[in-house]
């Protein structure tokens, strides 16, 4: 035996004993397995000092444990799916604690934090930061009470000295902003506007019998005494999540044998035989060993047993691969010149730039009556030669208008929507996109380019459904921050001049599927049977395809609270649709598939590695929004073949990950006669419960039910 022979030798009876010893050792770390799972009690010990004691669900942590940093920060109560969700108690390594509701490692819910310098808050969390209503007490007894948003006092609240002192009124970003009274200890107050700018403070002082008439004080006080010591603490920012926490697993079969285990690499090759310690470590060179677990970088007990550590920290074989059709090219032709609808772009874009960027007031949110009148809308003549107010063009003249500009303007500030980059999406060098063929209804529609922005042309009546609607649906917007409704932008008219007169109405909405991820199903789903199929071969459906009713074969399950708050908002939103007589609308469905393949694809996808980051970051978390971009499982489904027309398969155990986008859309269709001869008609010929066309409130009652059997929460 040669020299070398001699060393590779010994070096592999040394790992034999190393072995040995370590499945000894994990052997007596787990109580009890399944299918070379850990399921049930048990305990696991990660190289960096991480410990899991408590119940497990297939290779998960799941049900009641207790997870410890080697900071001495622990985190005791409910796991699901191998995150931090439920009820649990958390307590910092500097002795900071939070008991309370969590959401995939974040607290979420109502929850109590005690703070390491002796504040306190008690109340409602979302994403991690205080949201909603809560109190907060400093260590020196000042004390709030009010609303909370992404941390930060900020609404209604009234903020109370320990000398008596209390300030009642609007904030924002932490400071007091508006309407707003500062009231002494001896009855004496001060209401006014609230501004850290001094020039833009102003408000009336009211003295009591007992204080002094000539007040020497300046608003400006209370920004710079009164408020100077009371900051709201930071939390103490967690290093690493339980769900980053790779899990080793056994390679072999069930009870592992005496089979010698084979070794299994990061890219998925099985190796056979003798393997030198130092080739293993090298595969992880170049690569941050402050990652998840820790582990990189060190020869572990997981290497030494052969265990397989999946590079995305995902358990093997617990989530099949979706198997997709080639994806398609980008959706919709571009208006170029010579297209029929040229003209028509050009006039749409000179008129959206003109109005977005018409000078005007900042609007309050609190609109007059006024400004939702049918009659309150603005023409504006569009010549080619240009005027005192429009710029000239290449188009035929035309008139331009907009309806109830002030209401929609407002409408794009609450939602949030740049002007500038508005009309940049729209009227910007690049050009509108026609959709192939236009929509059961006749109308066309268009996207801009950036993918943000859906325009759709509408009928007369239309038009007149949703001014009406408007002041409900502003008052609903306004309410309900996660509302599913279809988002407006603008409501406008383009009428050509000439012989035909002919008038344009169209719509500006945002686009529910604008994302950097590939929507690879695409569902338009209202609750009812009678034609509410493609009849398209599984080979023919493309990613742009709009699946329906009887083409769906999956059901959805959410995390708990956004369950919750989807069970709320679809009760909501349909009680407005309701109230305003309208029926035929759908909740429009897109996923995106975490683990998919299709052929010549290079997309970017979402891991869990992906996911554990944007959980981990609280602005990138924040991009999660009630049908935005929303982390869920879809589990596949079947009918039975004598139940054809059933809505909802049975489910088959076949999950799989999912980003889920989904709003409910076409709320302009009004119950009126024609829909209800519609009604009569196939009622004769039909079950009348199969059919969309049903009265407003047969109509919710139906499609809310559906949504209830489509979407579960996560257990």
């Amino acid at each position: 035996m040669s020299k070398e022979q001699s060393t590779v030798f010994r070096a592999w009876e040394a790992t034999i004993r190393k072995t040995q010893a370590a499945k000894k050792r994990a052997n007596s770390i787990f109580g009890q397995w399944y299918d070379n799972f850990p399921h049930g009690q048990g305990k696991y010990l990660w190289t960096d000092g991480c410990m899991y004691v408590g119940e497990w669900y297939k290779g998960k942590t799941m049900g009641r444990g207790r997870f410890s940093w080697p900071s001495g920060a622990t985190y005791e109560g409910e796991f699901k799916s191998g995150y931090m969700d439920g009820i649990g108690t958390y307590t910092g390594s500097n002795g900071a604690t939070y008991r309370g509701q969590w959401v995939m490692n974040m607290k979420h819910g109502h929850g109590l934090k005690y703070f390491s310098n002796g504040d306190w808050y008690d109340g409602e969390w979302r994403r991690g930061f205080q949201e909603g209503n809560g109190k907060y007490e400093w260590k020196n007894g000042n004390q709030y009470v009010g609303e909370w948003k992404n941390g930060l006092i900020c609404g209604k609240g009234s903020f109370v000295w320990t000398n008596g002192n209390k300030f009642d009124g609007n904030w924002e970003d932490g400071l007091p902003k508006g309407n707003g009274t500062f009231k002494w200890s001896d009855g004496s107050f001060y209401v006014g506007n609230w501004s850290k700018d001094s020039s833009e403070q102003n408000g009336t002082y009211y003295p009591s019998d007992s204080s002094v008439q000539d007040l020497e004080w300046d608003p400006q006080d209370l920004y710079k005494v009164h408020l100077s010591d009371s900051q709201v603490c930071l939390g103490e920012r967690v290093s690493i999540l339980p769900s980053q926490k790779k899990l080793a697993v056994w390679n072999s079969s069930k009870g592992g044998g005496g089979e010698k285990p084979r070794r299994m690499s990061v890219d998925g090759r099985v190796s056979v035989g003798m393997e030198r310690a130092f080739d293993r470590m090298n595969m992880w060179e170049g690569e941050d060993n402050t990652s998840a677990g820790g582990d990189r970088g060190r020869f572990s007990d997981a290497d030494l047993l052969g265990l397989q550590v999946d590079q995305e920290g995902v358990i093997p074989k617990m989530m099949p691969i979706m198997r997709l059709p080639k994806a398609c090219k980008r959706q919709g032709e571009t208006i170029s010149k010579g297209h029929k609808n040229y003209e028509l772009m050009l006039n749409l874009q000179l008129g959206i730039r003109h109005s977005v960027g018409r000078p005007a007031p900042s609007a309050s949110l609190d609109l007059k009556a006024s400004a939702f009148d049918p009659k309150e809308k603005v023409w504006t003549r569009f010549p080619p030669e240009g005027s005192k107010y429009t710029p000239p063009h290449q188009s035929t003249e035309f008139r331009w208008k907009d309806y109830c500009p002030l209401v929609f303007r407002t409408l794009r500030k609450l939602f949030k929507v740049d002007p500038a980059d508005y009309m940049l999406s729209i009227c910007g060098n690049d050009a509108l996109r026609e959709l192939s063929s236009p929509g059961k209804s006749g109308s066309f529609f268009y996207l801009t380019n950036d993918d943000r922005y859906m325009i759709k042309t509408m009928k007369k009546s239309e038009a007149k459904v949703l001014i009406r609607m408007l002041p409900a649906y502003y008052n609903h917007v306004r309410s309900y921050e996660n509302t599913l409704v279809t988002k407006f932008y603008g409501l406008h008219c383009v009428k050509l001049n000439g012989t035909t007169q002919k008038k344009v109405r169209f719509i500006i909405m945002g686009n529910l599927f604008c994302s950097e991820y590939t929507i690879h199903r695409r569902f338009d789903l209202k609750g009812s049977s009678l034609g509410r199929t493609t009849d398209k071969p599984e080979s023919e459906i493309e990613a742009t395809t709009i699946l329906k009713d009887l083409d769906l074969n999956f059901i959805f399950r959410l995390q708990k609270a956004w369950f919750q708050e989807f069970c709320r908002q679809v009760d909501r939103d349909c009680e407005l649709l309701e109230q305003e007589r309208i029926m035929d609308y759908s909740l429009l469905v897109g996923l995106h598939f975490r683990e998919a393949k299709a052929e010549n694809d290079d997309e970017p996808r979402l891991s869990r590695a992906d996911m554990d980051q944007l959980l981990l970051d609280p602005d990138m978390w924040s991009r999660i929004k009630l049908g935005i971009n929303m982390p869920a499982r879809a589990e596949r489904t079947v009918r039975r073949s004598d139940c054809e027309y059933l809505l909802v398969g049975e489910p088959t155990g076949e999950l799989y990950e999912v980003v889920m986008f989904f709003g409910i859309i076409d709320i302009l269709q009004d119950y009126d006669i024609s829909k209800k001869l519609e009604h009569a008609y196939k009622s004769i010929q039909y079950d009348p419960t199969s059919i969309s066309a049903v009265d407003p409130k047969q109509y919710s009652r139906r499609f809310r039910d559906f949504l209830l059997k489509i979407f579960e929460e996560e257990i």
